[in-house]
This record gives C-alpha cells, sequence and structure tokens, in this order.
C-alpha cells in the first residue's frame, strides 16, 4: 500500500472512530420522566457543548414531545434541528425545519430554519466515505443539491438582510457547479452514444441555466462538436463564435 493509499485508510479509520465517539451513552437514552423542561435543556445543551450530538438529539426529542408548548419550545426546536443536521439524520431535521416554519412563519429565526434546510439538502448531496478516498462522483442524482439551492434562493429572497444570506450566495454558486458538471457528464455519456442530439441539448441546458458556472467553455465545446457530427452547420458556428469570445485560448477556438 502507498503512502496516499494509507493516509485515506487512515482518514476512514478516523472518522469512523469520531462519529463512534460522538454517540450516545446509555445515560442518554434514558430521560427521567420527572425531570422539569428546564433540566431536560440543560442536559442537551451540554451534550451540544460537547459535541454529543446524538445524546443531545435524543434529549431535545423527548423535551420536545414533553413540552411542545413551553417557553423553551422555539429555541428546543432550534437546537434539535441542528443536532440531527450533525448527526446526519436529514429526514428528521428537514421535517423538524418545516414543522418549525409552518407554526412560526414570523419567527426571528425562520432564516435560520431556511439556512439549515439549505445545510441539510446539501449534507444529503454528499458520500463522506467516497469523498475520502478521492471519488468523483459528480454523477450521482442532483435532486437534494437542487433542493438546497432553492432553499438558499427562498432564504436570499425573503430575507435579503439575513446574516446567513452572504453563505447562502457562495453555496448557491457551488451547487450551480455541481449541477452544471452532472449535465456535462451527462451529455458525454450521450457522446460516446453517438447521441448527438441529446448531447447537444445537455449542453445548451447549462449554458440557459447556469451560465456563470465553471463549465460553460465545457458546454460550447461539447455543442460544436455534436452540431459537427449532426452536420447542423448554423448552429455550430454559432456556438463557436460564442466559445472564440469567451474561451479564446479552446483547442475548438482555433
Amino acid at each position: 500500500m502507498n503512502i496516499k493509499a494509507l493516509l485515506k485508510t487512515l482518514a476512514v479509520a478516523a472518522t469512523l472512530a469520531t462519529m463512534s465517539g460522538c454517540s450516545s451513552s446509555p445515560d442518554d437514552e434514558v430521560v427521567v420522566a420527572n425531570d422539569t423542561a428546564e433540566q431536560l435543556y440543560e442536559r442537551a445543551r451540554t451534550n451540544l457543548d460537547n459535541g454529543n450530538f446524538s445524546g443531545a438529539a435524543t434529549v431535545l426529542s423527548a423535551l420536545d414531545s414533553r413540552f411542545p408548548f413551553g417557553p423553551l419550545s422555539h429555541q428546543v426546536q432550534l437546537d434539535l434541528i441542528y443536532a440531527y443536521y450533525k448527526t446526519g439524520k436529514t429526514d428528521e431535521a428537514l421535517a423538524t425545519i418545516d414543522r418549525f416554519v409552518r407554526l412560526n412563519p414570523n419567527h426571528s429565526d425562520v432564516d435560520y430554519a431556511l439556512y439549515m434546510r439549505g445545510l441539510a439538502n446539501m449534507d444529503a448531496d454528499k458520500n463522506l466515505f467516497q469523498e475520502l478516498v478521492g471519488i468523483d462522483r459528480s454523477d450521482r442524482d442532483p435532486s437534494r443539491s437542487r433542493e438546497a439551492f432553492n432553499d438558499f434562493k427562498s432564504l436570499i429572497q425573503k430575507y435579503p438582510d439575513s446574516k446567513y444570506a452572504n453563505d447562502a450566495l457562495k453555496r448557491m454558486a457551488f451547487i450551480k457547479n455541481r449541477l452544471a458538471k452532472y449535465e456535462i457528464m451527462i451529455a458525454r455519456f450521450y457522446m460516446k452514444r453517438e447521441a448527438y442530439v441529446a448531447a447537444a441539448n445537455r449542453g445548451k441546458f447549462v449554458l440557459e441555466n447556469y451560465p456563470d458556472s465553471i463549465h460553460v467553455q465545457e458546454a460550447l465545446e461539447i455543442m460544436i462538436e455534436s452540431y459537427d457530427q449532426l452536420d447542423l452547420v448554423e448552429l455550430k458556428q454559432n456556438a463557436l463564435k460564442t466559445l472564440r469570445l469567451n474561451y479564446p485560448d479552446s483547442s475548438y477556438a482555433s
């Protein structure tokens, strides 16, 4: 095993160890029936502060069920969203977010809830272990990325002055590149099978929907090659003109 492979194996092992360390202890599984809301919340906060997100989620979930309308209910739900997110429980996080937003549409932290919705969907689009070992999975279904993009877009439209808006914009740019790369990979798949109409349409889709992504040059090159194979001279020349104007160093531009 070479050094690079060894380092990747160690990284996976370290991650497993970290995840194991964050799991709840037996004490966390038992929520004392006689505890007050304040006592339960203190336990949950201690778990959060110590990085025991699984334990925190257990206590917060119990607290949310037992005291759904108490003075701590809003903060409990917000902390529960975060705990679910940190433990990779995407479905639970999204359900809690949607319930919070539906029941508290005018709450001062709705922007945070929308931001966390975007983060949860982005996280669901990742594969930790594949990223650790360097496997490119841009070909995986991007539906979660699209949801995350819409979450961040909704946040910016509704709360343009939110402290989360700037980061949301950056994440939207990242997602655009992810979605554009997915279209490029599908286009190349079609080209290998000589399905040039489908390939050209994928390239055109990138231009129309992700014009500020880093994959526009590839999209244009795919369109040029596809139109050439289809003997669509005018469409090829139009794509070539755009390529030469914006990417004069492309091998297709000469």
